[in-house]
């Protein structure tokens, strides 16, 4: 059988060794695969029988199938008790086999979420909470032709800091989020189609007193002179990262790590931290009426970073998917829905 037809019959021993397999095998299901798992991440037959909504006796007849199956295949069971109170041993073959589950279902439920988007049956969404209002003005474009066509559309939460991941990895369809560009430098972004909904320059955002930072505007190569409340990862790390090179934070002045940005203004309208946050512009307007100033921030150094909100999408999956595709709709909408932002802005 060729490569190309998709079906690989054990590959070494062909269709034969496929037709002989041992009905224990044949008999294990993708059911019992998935209390397998979930016995072996919670510990016992009772605590799996919760998460799974049966009966403790339903969840260890499976269980006692399965060893019987795997030691009639393999000479070993798969779990041993090992008395009240204490979780299940799982022997080496339980462990490999568990592995094997594991890989087996999630290859499963990737191929069927797969073939579900190609064929428009679902579409997934990932919006940061800044851009969640533009996602949601594009889908009432199309919200009554997505539920007369029956497309189950879900929007999911993605951060900052894991827009790159989010794209690359395909596990939303579409995202819109914030990134840092290069100008003239679009290496990143060439796989993406981009709908640029907002670029600019970031700014300081501070709880200290014009007394003890008596500036207006600080240049980026005064950074290091300046106590900074700093994201682990994420936006403004990339940021700082191609103005002081990977290990930024060797050369800055950081009185306080934070997870993300929401935690950072907490931080500082606290006053537990001293110093200053590099924000987006849209952030540090919303703050200043908490208690906190605004500071312009020049670049003067080589690199030039921009910040760059806007909706990305894979350039093959736009191709491959026909017009009339609810990812490629939703394209649409959303240049519609940028087009009239920048409308209303130039009024």
């Amino acid at each position: 059988m060729s490569e190309s037809s998709g079906i690989h019959p054990l590959r070494d021993g062909g269709l034969g060794e496929l037709l002989s397999c041992a009905p224990p095998l044949l008999d294990t299901t993708l059911d019992q695969l998935r209390t397998l798992l979930v016995v072996r991440e919670t510990g016992s037959a009772l605590r799996a029988a919760r998460l799974l909504g049966r009966e403790q006796s339903s969840v260890q007849k499976q269980m006692d199938t399965l060893n019987r199956n795997y030691q009639d295949l393999c000479g070993e069971v798969l779990t041993v008790k090992q008395g009240r109170g204490k979780d299940v041993l799982f022997t080496p073959t339980g462990e490999a086999i568990t592995r094997l589950a594991g890989a087996t279902l999630s290859e499963w439920l990737a191929e069927i979420h797969s073939s579900r988007r190609r064929l428009g049956s679902t579409l997934t969404v990932g919006t940061t909470e800044f851009t969640l209002k533009t996602v949601s003005r594009a889908w009432a474009r199309l919200s009554e032709e997505f539920q007369r066509r029956e497309v189950e559309f879900r929007v999911v939460h993605v951060r900052t800091k894991d827009v790159w991941s989010r794209l690359e990895s395909k596990s939303v369809d579409l995202v819109c989020g914030t990134i840092v560009a290069v100008p003239g430098d679009e290496t990143r972004l060439r796989p993406y189609d981009v709908i640029e909904l907002a670029r600019g320059r970031p700014v300081l955002l501070t709880n200290l007193s014009e007394q003890e930072l008596p500036l207006s505007i600080v240049t980026s190569s005064r950074l290091p002179e300046i106590p900074l409340v700093v994201p682990s990862t994420g936006l403004i790390a990339d940021f700082l990262g191609h103005w002081y090179g990977p290990n930024f934070r060797d050369r800055l002045d950081i009185v306080a790590d934070i997870d993300d940005i929401s935690y950072g203004l907490s931080l500082l309208k606290s006053g537990l931290a001293r110093g200053c946050m590099i924000v987006t512009r849209s952030i540090g307007d919303r703050s200043r009426a908490e208690g906190l100033r605004v500071i312009e921030l020049r670049n003067d150094l080589e690199a030039a970073p921009e910040i760059m909100t806007g909706a990305f999408v894979s350039k093959e999956d736009r191709v491959r998917y026909e017009p009339r595709h609810p990812l490629n709709l939703l394209w649409a909408a959303m240049r519609e829905e940028a087009a009239a932002r920048a409308e209303a802005a130039e009024r």
